[in-house]
């Protein structure tokens, strides 16, 4: 087989096999995740909201809330995030900062889902997220 043949096969293998992608199109696709999640708050659409949550956020906020997720995740009241300021990713996982929130979000089979929100830095400590997961 031809070496140009084979180097083709197993770059089609990796895309296949391991999701492989260029860093932009996981920047552009995490975006996409953070934006969509911060626009189902906009219209309260909690339904939408919990769609985009990471399994583990979700059963998270349903048990902590003692309710369904769609109604947790607007009784929560997180601020409206604004417009998407920067995304930075690192492997499966990112960090989207918005006008006035932050998000982190893990890479999943199904594509990127948000682990935490309302999250605000603090000086030389993790930040202090509203809601996360176990």
């Amino acid at each position: 087989m031809p070496q140009w043949r084979c180097a083709a096969l197993l770059t089609l293998a990796c895309a296949v096999l391991t999701g492989c992608s260029t860093l932009g199109e996981r920047e552009t696709a995490a975006s996409a995740a953070a934006e969509s999640f911060a626009n189902s708050l906009r219209h309260f659409d909690g339904t939408r909201a919990c769609a985009a949550l990471a399994p583990e956020t979700r059963q998270e906020l349903e048990q902590s809330a003692k309710a369904s997720c769609a109604r947790a995740i607007l009784d929560e009241q997180l601020p409206d995030a604004g417009a998407l300021q920067d995304i930075e990713v690192y492997g499966q996982q990112a960090r989207a900062v918005l006008t006035t929130d932050t998000l982190f979000l893990s890479s999943f089979p199904a594509g990127w889902m948000i682990t935490a929100a309302g999250c605000v830095p603090r000086p030389h400590q993790p930040y202090q997220c509203q809601v996360k997961g176990g």
